[in-house]
């Protein structure tokens, strides 16, 4: 019996090795970057605040009755949000553009919304959206992407590419080829922009002019430190994903194939894991004390090392993807300002240049 279970344990090892073959990213740590101090501000109290009632909200709640309730507190959000931005629905693809007055439609914005795949929506993230348009002076076209568990992992990849290639050519009022395009998303949908990228420059159709990533998820092995050693002081993430820590992350791998149908090692779920070459001007955003601070860091190093042009900028102590707190939080102001020098600079041709100087 004994050595059957040896046998047995034996074999699932090398099948991992031999399925994961999990890459040691760990030379792209130890990288300084630039923090932003943030001074304390009672707003912060008023953001934690409301991370709880989020996690009240499905309180008590399992399974798909808990999926719904995060989901529905997370449109909610959206809905009181006072926007300057017309929202005009799409039904091919699913999405809605926002539009803020005056904008130059022949720019446009591909934004795709975080909710670790299974939460969010155009709706929820409006905050967001209605700024983005106004910073980039550009129609944002919000992807009502397909959710998991619903829908596979692909399903939602694949509603990304398609609006992009899509967006190319339409704008919010018919056929008309864009002058200027940015991909956006934050967190999963920070996943998704980055995975994207990688795919418009593998298949030869027009490169995005820049790309923005908000705290974004970019590797699913979980093998960057601060998934870890952030737990504690991220308060968003931190009371969902950290028990996964206690789990080995051969287990986690597993699971995460059974769920996502892919790879925790393949690009497309975790574009860190790819060829960061030739991708266009990248500005990511992250938070000090976040989980997912390492999948950026680890990103831009990677990203940098390989010749692209990618920038990295870091604020103290901020709750993941703060930016949807505009504009009760000082810092998601400064965030979208940021943005908006970003923008500037690659539409001066400024960035790619900066950026290959200090390669």
């Amino acid at each position: 019996m004994l050595w059957t279970l040896l046998a047995i344990v034996a074999l699932i090892a090398a099948a991992t090795f031999l399925l994961f073959r999990v890459k040691d990213l760990s030379e792209f740590d130890g990288n300084e970057w630039a923090v932003k101090e943030v001074a304390p501000n009672p707003a912060h109290d008023e953001v934690l605040s409301r991370i709880k009632d989020m996690g009240r909200a499905s309180k008590g709640l399992k399974g798909k009755a808990r999926l719904i309730a995060l989901r529905n507190h997370l449109d909610s959000l959206g809905e009181d949000v006072e926007v300057t931005s017309e929202i005009r629905h799409n039904d091919q693809p699913r999405g809605e553009w926002v539009i803020s007055p005056g904008v130059d439609t022949r720019r446009r914005v591909l934004y795709i919304h975080g909710g670790a795949w299974a939460a969010g929506s155009p709706c929820s993230h409006r905050a967001i959206t209605d700024r983005f348009s106004q910073l980039a002076n550009a129609a944002v076209f919000a992807l009502d992407y397909r959710l998991m568990p619903e829908h596979r992992f692909m399903d939602g990849i694949r509603d990304c590419r398609q609006a992009y290639t899509w967006l190319l050519a339409h704008g919010p009022d018919g056929e008309e080829t864009a002058d200027f395009m940015v991909v956006a998303g934050d967190s999963a949908g920070g996943s998704h922009t980055l995975s994207l990228i990688a795919w418009v420059r593998d298949n030869g159709i027009r490169q995005p002019d820049a790309a923005v990533a908000l705290s974004p998820s970019t590797d699913l092995t979980l093998t960057a430190p601060s998934n870890r050693d952030n737990i504690r002081t991220d308060p968003l993430l931190g009371p969902v994903f950290g028990g996964l820590s206690k789990i080995p992350l051969p287990v986690l791998w597993w699971g995460t194939l059974a769920a996502f149908r892919i790879s925790p090692t393949n690009p497309v779920a975790s574009p860190l894991r790819g060829n960061l070459n030739n991708l266009p001007p990248t500005l990511i955003h992250a938070s000090s004390t976040e989980m997912l601070l390492d999948n950026s860091t680890r990103y831009a190093a990677k990203a940098r090392a390989e010749g692209s042009p990618v920038e990295l900028h870091t604020w103290q102590n901020m709750v993941h993807v703060w930016h949807i707190f505009t504009p009760l939080l000082p810092e998601a102001e400064e965030a979208f300002e940021d943005i908006r020098a970003f923008l500037e600079q690659v539409k001066k041709g400024e960035i790619s240049k900066a950026a290959k100087g200090q390669l």
